[in-house]
C-alpha cells in the first residue's frame, strides 16, 4: 500500500552545523540586509535619496522630485535531493545524514553567493535573480545610472592597485556610501593578487596584520574582505563557478535578501512507497530565497582575469 503520510520539512536551528557552515561560507546570506517574506513575492521600497533645502523664516517649503518606486524580491527554490542506500546508513560509522546536510550547506552557500553577486544573464532559465554584476552592466536612465559605470576590469596584466582604488571611487564617490556599512566580497584569488601587489620599491603594499596583530581579518583600505567561492562569472548559477573572479564592493544595506523559508530538510524513509524495492532512501534539502540590488549606485564590481 503506498505511503500516505506527509512529514513536515524541519528547518535548521540556528546554533546548526547547517546554519553555521552557510553563514561562514555565503558573505551574501552572512552580510545583506535580510528581508522577512511570508508571501512568494515582496515590494519593498527602494531608496532614490530625499534632498534638503533650505527654508526661510515664512517660506514655503520646497518639494521634493526624487522618484518613489520600489523593488520586487521574488523567492526562488535552491535545493537538492540526496539519494542514499539504507546500507550506508546502517553500516556506517559516521553520521552520514548530517555529513550529506553539512555538504548540501557547502554547495548551497556558493551558488547563492554565485547568483546574487556574479552571473551574468538576466533572470530566467537557471537564473533565479538579478545578480550585482548584471544590474550594473544594464542602463537605468531612471536612476541616472549608465551601462558598465560602476564596473571596472582589469587589464590583461592583471589587477593594479589603481584598479583595486578605482573600484572603491565609484562607490565613494556617490550618494550611497556609508563607511560603517560598507562591504568587500571576493573570491579567494584575489589574495594571491594582493600579496602580489608592490609598490615602486618592490616592496608589499598588502600586509595581513600590518593594521593590527596577525590575526586581524582581511581588509582593503580599511574595509573588511568577506571571501566567496561564489563570485566568479557565470551564465547560469551554479555552485562550481569558473569565469573571471569579482570583487564586488557594496553597502549592505542596499544587497537585500528575502528569506520565506529555510534551510530546512525532510528525510523519505526507503523502507516502503516505491523506494522500498531499492532500499534507498531520499534527504532533500533546500531554502527559498529572493534577492534585489537596491540601487545600482550603492555597489561596484572589479573583473579580475
Amino acid at each position: 500500500m503506498a505511503r500516505n503520510t506527509y512529514e513536515a520539512w524541519i528547518p535548521e536551528e540556528d546554533s546548526s552545523e547547517v546554519i553555521t557552515r552557510v553563514n561562514q561560507m555565503s558573505a551574501v546570506e552572512a552580510l545583506a540586509s535580510p528581508e522577512p517574506m511570508s508571501s512568494n513575492t515582496k515590494s519593498i521600497p527602494r531608496s532614490a535619496g530625499v534632498g534638503v533645502g533650505v527654508v526661510d523664516k515664512g517660506g514655503a517649503y520646497s518639494e521634493d522630485v526624487s522618484t518613489n518606486d520600489d523593488v520586487v524580491l521574488t523567492a526562488k527554490k535552491l535545493g537538492k535531493a540526496i539519494r542514499i542506500a539504507e546500507e550506508d546508513i546502517d553500516d556506517s560509522l559516521a553520521n552520514i545524514l548530517a555529513t550529506k546536510q553539512k555538504d548540501w550547506a557547502t554547495s548551497y552557500a556558493k551558488l547563492l553567493d554565485n547568483a546574487t553577486l556574479a552571473v551574468s544573464a538576466a533572470p530566467g532559465a537557471g537564473v533565479p535573480f538579478a545578480s550585482v554584476y548584471y544590474q550594473l552592466t544594464q542602463a537605468d536612465s531612471g536612476l541616472g545610472y549608465g551601462a558598465n559605470d560602476n564596473i571596472t576590469v582589469a587589464a590583461s596584466g592583471g589587477v593594479s592597485y589603481d584598479d583595486l582604488s578605482t573600484v572603491l571611487e565609484d562607490v565613494e564617490g556617490g550618494d550611497y556610501f556609508d563607511l560603517s556599512r560598507m562591504v568587500v566580497i571576493a573570491h579567494p584569488s584575489y589574495r594571491g593578487v594582493l600579496r602580489r601587489i608592490k609598490d615602486s620599491d618592490q616592496q608589499p603594499i598588502f600586509v595581513r596584520g600590518q593594521q593590527g596583530d596577525a590575526g586581524s581579518p582581511d581588509t582593503l583600505f580599511d574595509l573588511p574582505i568577506h571571501w566567496s567561492l561564489g563570485a566568479r562569472v557565470s551564465a547560469t548559477a551554479t555552485d562550481a563557478p569558473t569565469g573571471k573572479p569579482l570583487l564586488v564592493v557594496a553597502n549592505a544595506d542596499f544587497l537585500r535578501l528575502g528569506r520565506r523559508s529555510g534551510p530546512e530538510s525532510i528525510f523519505i524513509d526507503g523502507r516502503d512507497g516505491l523506494s522500498a524495492l531499492t532500499d534507498e532512501s531520499i534527504l532533500k534539502m533546500r531554502a527559498r530565497r529572493g534577492f534585489a540590488l537596491g540601487h545600482p549606485k550603492a555597489a561596484a564590481v572589479l573583473v579580475g582575469i
